[in-house]
C-alpha cells in the first residue's frame, strides 16, 4: 500500500521533485523522460512500514495579527475576488507611511533572483510556517461561571499546532484523555494544507494528511500522561488503514484496538459503492490505562453485547446446569469403561455422601451402601451408559458446589453438574450468588443485563450514538438557524470518554480538534453524574465553511474583517454551545428546549453548574517579549498550568506580586517573605512562580514554600520561557 513517498538518499522529497520534473521535460524531452523513468523505479521501492512524504514545512495564515518589520508575509488578493491569489512568500524589509497609508516594502523569499514590490499593509497578511519560532500568549475573549470553584473548562481559538506546542509547556505529561475528531480525508473541502483546501484529485492527498496527522500527534504524545492515559481518534474507511499504522508508529509503546461503532443506522450514500452506516474508533491506551466495566444502558444490549450474554433473559435465570448423564456420541460403558461408577445419595437430606470406584467390566449393579440410594449412569431402556466425569473431578466439583441433586427415579437420583463454561459464568459478574441449597450445590441467579457491570465488545450498535438524532439535531436546539456539518452524537462522545475517566473526576481532557464542542459537552455531562471537577481544553480554529468563504469574498471580505470572523466555527459555534450548555439558553436568551437522555435524564434548559473561558492564541513579537512587556499575555498560560481555577493574575501591581486561589507569581524578590506567608496560609494553591535570573534567589524561595507548593522558574526574559517551534516535536 502507497501512503507515504519516500525521500531519495539526497532527503529530497520526491514532490519537489516532481516539479524538476516538469522542468526538465520542458528544457529537453529526452532528459526528462529518462529522469521519470528512474523516477518510477525509485517509487517502487517501498520502505517496511508507513512510508509517506513530509511536506514540511506547514503554514498558517495569521489574519488580524499587526503587521510588522521583518514579519514573513502573503499578498492577498483584491477584495471581491474568490481565488486564491499569489501564494508566493515575502518578508517585510520597511514599514512606510505614504499618504496617511501604511506601506509595506516586500522581498519575495525563497527565490535566486527575488523580487520587490511595495503594497499597502491591509492588503497583505502575516504568515507563520511551522519552522519558525514564534512566542505565543493568550487573550481572554469571555467566560461563563455557574460552577463555583470548580476549574474552567476552556476554548482556544487557534491553529491547533501552535496550540498543542503551547500546551507542552502548561499541560506536560498531564493529560488523562485526548478524543480528537480529525479531518476525514474525504476528497470534500473539509480541511486545509497550507492554505488550501486539499481536493480528491491531489495527488499526495494521502501523504499530506498523514503529515499532518503525525505531527500533531507526536506534540500529544508529550502531553498524555505516559502512566495511565488514553487517546481517542475517530476515523471512517478513507484513511483508518493509514491512521491504523501511523498511531502504531508513532505510539509504539501503546496499546491499541479498534471499535466500529453505528453512527448512522440509516446509512449514507456512497455514489455507486454500499452505504456507509458506521465509523471506527482507534483506542490508543497508555500504561495502566484500560477500559473500566461500567453498569451500561438498556441500549448496549441490541447490538454490542454478546449474544449469549443477552439471551440470559431477565434477572434471576439460573446458570446452564447439566445432566451428569453422557449423551451423545461416546456415551456407552464400553466408550469409557473408567466412568461407570456409582454415586450414593442420602434420600433422607438429598445429598451426596459417597462416590464408588468404576465398578469391574463383569459387574452391573453397585454394592449397597445402608441408608444410601446408589445411581449408576443407566438409560431409561436399561442400557449403560457413563457420567460426564471421572469420581475424583466429581468430588471436587461437589466440595465447589457444582454438582446438584435433581429428582429421584428407577435407577437413583438425577445427577446435574455445572461444566466449565457454566461455572466461569457464575464466578463472573453476570450472577449473583446467594449461598447454597442443601444438597451443597450453589444458588446463583443471573444479574439484570441492564445492572450488570460489563465491558462491551468491538462493534457498538447504540442507539443514542445517532449522529444524525443526537448530533446534528441536538446542536440545533442550542444554536437554532447555526448549522455545523456533521457533529458527533453528544452521548457517544460521553461513552467513549466514561470507559476511561469514570474513576478520574479531576480527569484533564484534550480535544484538539473540537468543532462544535461536543468533547467538552460531554465531559460536563459525566461531571454532573457523579459530582466531578474534570475539565476539558478544546482547541479549534475560526475558519469558515468553503461555500461561505466564496460568498463572503464576493462581497469584498477576508479573514480578519469583523463580518468574516464572526461567522468562524469557533465564535459561531463552539463557544456559543458552551455558553449555552451552561446556562441552559439559546444564544437569543430563550430556554433551550428538549431533555438530556440515556444515562441521566433532566431538562436541558438546566444547564450545567460549570465554568467556562474563552480564548484567542496570539503571536508575540520577540522584542515586546525579550523586554518584558508581554506579561499580561503569557498569564493566562500561568493560570492553565496551575490548573484552569479561580482568576487569572494579569498584573502584579505596585507590590511586584499577587496571589490567587490557585497560584501566585512574584516579581519582586524583596517581597519575598510576605509572598511566601500568602502562600503558606492559604489551602488550594498549586504553584509559586517566580520571575528570576538567579538561581540562589529562586532556591531561596523555594526552602520557605510548603511542600504542596510546586515552585516554578520564570527568567525575566520570558524568551526562554515560552518560545515554541523550537522543532523539538517534528
Amino acid at each position: 500500500m502507497l501512503v507515504r513517498i519516500s525521500a531519495d538518499e539526497e532527503g529530497v522529497p520526491l514532490s519537489r521533485l516532481t516539479e524538476l520534473l516538469r522542468q526538465a521535460r520542458k528544457a529537453d524531452p529526452q532528459l526528462g523522460a529518462d529522469l521519470e523513468a528512474e523516477f518510477v523505479a525509485l517509487t517502487k521501492r517501498r520502505s517496511f512500514g508507513l512510508v509517506f512524504e513530509q511536506h514540511q514545512p506547514e503554514a498558517v495564515e495569521l489574519p488580524g495579527r499587526p503587521v510588522r518589520r521583518g514579519d514573513k508575509v502573503r499578498v492577498l488578493p483584491p477584495r471581491g475576488e474568490t481565488k486564491g491569489g499569489d501564494q508566493r512568500l515575502w518578508r517585510v524589509t520597511r514599514i512606510d507611511l505614504v499618504d496617511g497609508q501604511r506601506v509595506a516594502h516586500l522581498a519575495e523569499l525563497d527565490a535566486e533572483e527575488p523580487e520587490t514590490q511595495s503594497v499597502v499593509v491591509d492588503d497583505v497578511v502575516v504568515v507563520a510556517e511551522f519552522r519558525d519560532r514564534i512566542y505565543p500568549g493568550l487573550v481572554e475573549t469571555g467566560r461563563v461561571e455557574r460552577g463555583g470553584d470548580k476549574p474552567f473548562h476552556t476554548v482556544i481559538n487557534a491553529e491547533n499546532y501552535h496550540a498543542l506546542e503551547m500546551l507542552t509547556y502548561t499541560h506536560r505529561h498531564s493529560i488523562d484523555a485526548i478524543y480528537i475528531d480529525p479531518p476525514y480525508n474525504t476528497g470534500a473541502k473539509d480541511w486545509k494544507y497550507n492554505n488550501n483546501y486539499v481536493s480528491s484529485d491531489d495527488d499526495y492527498r494521502h501523504s499530506k494528511w498523514l503529515a499532518f496527522m503525525e505531527r500533531r500527534l507526536k506534540i500529544a504524545r508529550e502531553l498524555l500522561n505516559p502512566n495511565d492515559s488514553v487517546l481517542i481518534v475517530t476515523i471512517d474507511e478513507k484513511e483508518y488503514l493509514r491512521l491504523g499504522l501511523l498511531l502504531e508508529q508513532t505510539f509504539p509503546e501503546a496499546r491499541s484496538q479498534m471499535i466500529s461503532s453505528v453512527i448512522n443506522p440509516k446509512g449514507v450514500s456512497r455514489g455507486d459503492s454500499f452505504r456507509r452506516s458506521d465509523e471506527y474508533l482507534f483506542i490508543v491506551m497508555f500504561g495502566s490505562a484500560a477500559p473500566q466495566r461500567l453498569e451500561l444502558s438498556s441500549e448496549w444490549t441490541a447490538g454490542s453485547l454478546d449474544k449469549n450474554e443477552s439471551s440470559l433473559g431477565g434477572k434471576g435465570e439460573e446458570p446452564g446446569w447439566t445432566s451428569m448423564m453422557r449423551r451423545g456420541s461416546n456415551a456407552t460403558r464400553a466408550d469409557r469403561p473408567g466412568l461407570f461408577y456409582p454415586i450414593y445419595v442420602d434420600p433422607a437430606v438429598g445429598r451426596i455422601k459417597h462416590v464408588g470406584p468404576p465398578l469391574l467390566s463383569d459387574t452391573h449393579e453397585a454394592p449397597e451402601i445402608e441408608g444410601l440410594v446408589a445411581t449408576l449412569p443407566l438409560r431409561r431402556n436399561g442400557s449403560e451408559g457413563r457420567w460426564q466425569i471421572g469420581p475424583e473431578e466429581l468430588c471436587s466439583r461437589i466440595a465447589q458446589g457444582r454438582v446438584r441433586i435433581g429428582r429421584r427415579t428407577a435407577y437413583g437420583f438425577v445427577i446435574n453438574y455445572l461444566p466449565d463454561g457454566a461455572y466461569a459464568d457464575v464466578l463472573s459478574d453476570r450472577f449473583e450468588v446467594a449461598g447454597r441449597a442443601p444438597d451443597g450445590s450453589l444458588i446463583a441467579r443471573s444479574v439484570s443485563v441492564d445492572s450488570r457491570a460489563q465491558i462491551p465488545f468491538t462493534q457498538w450498535r447504540v442507539p443514542s450514538h445517532n449522529a444524525s438524532e443526537h448530533g446534528s439535531t441536538l446542536l440545533a436546539s442550542f444554536l437554532p438557524g447555526r448549522k455545523f456539518p456533521f457533529p458527533k452524537s453528544l452521548y457517544a462522545v460521553e461513552d467513549a470518554l466514561r470507559f476511561f475517566v469514570k474513576d478520574k473526576p479531576d480527569a484533564v481532557v484534550l480535544d484538539f480538534f473540537s468543532g462544535s464542542g461536543t468533547t467538552a459537552h460531554a465531559v460536563m455531562r459525566l461531571n454532573r453524574q457523579d459530582g466531578g471537577h474534570r475539565q476539558c481544553i478544546s482547541v479549534t480554529n475560526n475558519e469558515v465553511s468553503a461555500d461561505e468563504q466564496d460568498q463572503l469574498r464576493r462581497e469584498g471580505l477576508r479573514p480578519g474583517d469583523v463580518d468574516w470572523e464572526v461567522l468562524g466555527i469557533c465564535d459561531y459555534i463552539t463557544k456559543p454551545r458552551l455558553t449555552a450548555a451552561i446556562s441552559g439558553q439559546t444564544p437569543e436568551g430563550a430556554p433551550i428546549k428538549g431533555d438530556y437522555k440515556f444515562t441521566d435524564e433532566f431538562p436541558m434548559s438546566e444547564g450545567f453548574k460549570e465554568n467556562a473561558a474563552f480564548f484567542t492564541l496570539t503571536y508575540e513579537a520577540s522584542l515586546s517579549v525579550r523586554h518584558n512587556r508581554a506579561f499580561e499575555r503569557v498569564a493566562p498560560m500561568l493560570w492553565l498550568k496551575a490548573g484552569s481555577r479561580g482568576r487569572i493574575i494579569y498584573d502584579l501591581g505596585e507590590d511586584g506580586w499577587d496571589v490567587a486561589e490557585a497560584y501566585g507569581v512574584l516579581e519582586n524578590l524583596d517581597q519575598a517573605d510576605e509572598f511566601v506567608a500568602v502562600v503558606n496560609a492559604r489551602d488550594g494553591i498549586e504553584i509559586a512562580y517566580v520571575v528570576t535570573d538567579d538561581e540562589s534567589s529562586f532556591q531561596m524561595v523555594c526552602r520557605e514554600l510548603h511542600d504542596g507548593v510546586l515552585p516554578v522558574r520564570l527568567y525575566e526574559s520570558y524568551l526562554q520561557n515560552f518560545e515554541i517551534n523550537t522543532g523539538r516535536s517534528l
